[in-house]
């Protein structure tokens, strides 16, 4: 059986622990902006005339935090959900650059994986809504991973974990998943394309996304991370990152705006932010 194994481990030393079901526990390392004040599940205090008293935080012992996700370390190819992306990274440092315009919004993860973007969102937002498809016990895991790190998450946040298949028709959608869909403003997603037919499945899901658009009337904002991984061709002579060339391809009589997002933002998470990594912002301008 052919697997493959995700190349963040090699770049970055994240203190794996084997877990007792064959997989690793790592330590995601980030660093709180600096502007922060104490971590957001720490009760406020009033002062003696009733306005809030914002503690700062102590430097040496609050700039830094650790996300514990437990994952495996190499996969098949239809169970690399059960690894952590570069994608994922580069998402969960975004939604820290978007904390102040995020933080009245909810979230909506598409493909989440092991669940490291939503735990890292929830740490400002209020509620996210954090799905996969539930295959190899992703869901399970995420729950679990969702509970390891509870510390760490929003004081009125929440992460609410459901099932989202691509390939499932919008009929067969939960009532809770379509919920989830019509509640969130900012929708998100890394590393999910890595053949045709899942690509197919996920631009699906996009126009079933922007169609209950009309129905709430509101509007949403889609995020897409994902690392343009390249092949050479012997027929083109050239080296081409197929798999992103295919989803544009296919985007391209959608009613959809693309704009690509500079990823110079500051960097909050351990981890190469290489140049093929890309970041894509889709709304519907239909």
């Amino acid at each position: 059986m052919n697997t493959v194994t995700s190349e963040i481990y090699k770049e970055t030393n994240f203190q794996p622990i084997k877990s007792t079901n064959g997989k690793v526990v790592s330590k995601f390392q980030f660093r709180y902006p600096s502007d922060e004040t104490t971590p957001t599940n720490t009760c406020a205090s009033l002062d003696k005339d009733g306005d809030i008293v914002v503690k700062r935080r102590n430097r040496q012992n609050f700039d830094l935090g650790i996300i514990e996700i437990e994952h495996s370390e190499a996969t098949e190819l239809r169970l690399v959900g059960l690894q952590v992306w570069r994608g994922a990274l580069l998402l969960a440092d975004f939604c820290f650059h978007k904390r102040h315009e995020f933080v009245n919004k909810q979230i909506l993860e598409l493909g989440a994986g092991v669940g490291l973007t939503s735990i890292a969102a929830a740490i400002y937002v209020p509620k996210v809504f954090c799905t996969d498809v539930d295959i190899g016990g992703i869901l399970r895991l995420i729950q679990a991973n969702v509970c390891r790190n509870q510390k760490l998450l929003h004081m009125r946040g929440q992460i609410n974990v459901l099932e989202c298949d691509f390939k499932m028709p919008f009929a067969q959608y939960s009532q809770e998943l379509i919920k989830a869909i019509d509640e969130s403003d900012v929708v998100v997603a890394a590393d999910v394309i890595y053949d045709d037919d899942l690509t197919d499945a996920f631009i699906q899901v996009l126009d079933n996304i922007f169609a209950r658009e009309i129905v709430t009337r509101r509007k949403k904002n889609i995020y897409i991370a994902l690392e343009k991984r390249y092949v050479f061709t012997v027929s083109e002579l050239e080296a081409v990152a197929p798999m992103f060339e295919y989803f544009l391809k296919k985007s391209m009589h959608k009613r959809w705006r693309f704009d690509y997002i500079h990823t110079d933002f500051p960097q909050y998470f351990q981890y190469e932010r290489c140049k093929h990594l890309i970041l894509l912002e889709i709304t519907n301008s239909g």
